[in-house]
C-alpha cells in the first residue's frame, strides 16, 4: 500500500498534496508575474477547501460511509496545519534562497520594514492552520456528519 492510500495517513497524504498545490499555484504565479496581484492569493484559500474536502471524503469512504463530527473535525484540521506547514517552510527557504523576494515584501508591505523570512513564513503558517480550522468547520456543517452519542 502506497503512502497517497494509506487510510491511516489520510491527514498526511492529503496535506502533502496541498502543499504540492500551494507551492505549484506558487510558481505558477511567478512565471506568470502575478505574484504582487495579493487578490490572487485567495485561491490558496481554493487549494486549502479542496484539499481538507476530499480528505473528509476519503475519511469516510475508509469508515463505512460514515462521519463522526469530531474525528472528522480532528483529521480536516491536521490536514490544513500539515499543508500549510510544509508551504510555509519552503517559503521560508524560498525566501532564504531568493533575496530579491524578501526584499520585495519589506518594501511592498506596511509593516514590512518589521519583517524577515522567519516572521513571514509563521504568519503564512498561522494563516494557514487557522484558515484550515474555519474550513474544516464550514465543510462538516455543510456536508453533514453522523448524530453524535449522547
Amino acid at each position: 500500500m502506497s503512502f497517497f492510500n494509506d487510510p491511516k495517513r489520510i491527514p498526511e497524504s492529503y496535506g502533502l498534496r496541498i502543499a504540492i498545490g500551494l507551492i505549484v499555484y506558487f510558481f505558477l504565479m511567478k512565471i506568470l508575474n502575478l505574484a504582487h496581484h495579493v487578490e490572487l492569493r485567495l485561491l490558496n484559500l481554493v487549494i486549502l477547501v479542496v484539499g481538507v474536502y476530499f480528505a473528509l471524503k476519503k475519511f469516510r469512504e475508509v469508515n463505512d460511509q460514515r462521519l463522526n463530527y469530531f474525528r472528522a473535525l480532528v483529521t480536516g484540521f491536521t490536514t490544513a496545519t500539515i499543508g500549510s506547514v510544509l508551504f510555509a517552510i519552503f517559503l521560508f527557504i524560498y525566501m532564504k534562497v531568493d533575496d530579491n523576494m524578501m526584499q520585495a515584501i519589506i518594501e511592498g508591505e506596511p509593516m514590512g520594514r518589521y519583517l524577515n523570512a522567519y516572521i513571514a513564513a509563521f504568519i503564512v503558517a498561522l494563516e494557514g492552520v487557522f484558515s484550515g480550522l474555519l474550513v474544516t468547520f464550514v465543510i462538516l456543517n455543510w456536508v453533514g456528519t453522523d448524530e453524535v452519542n449522547t
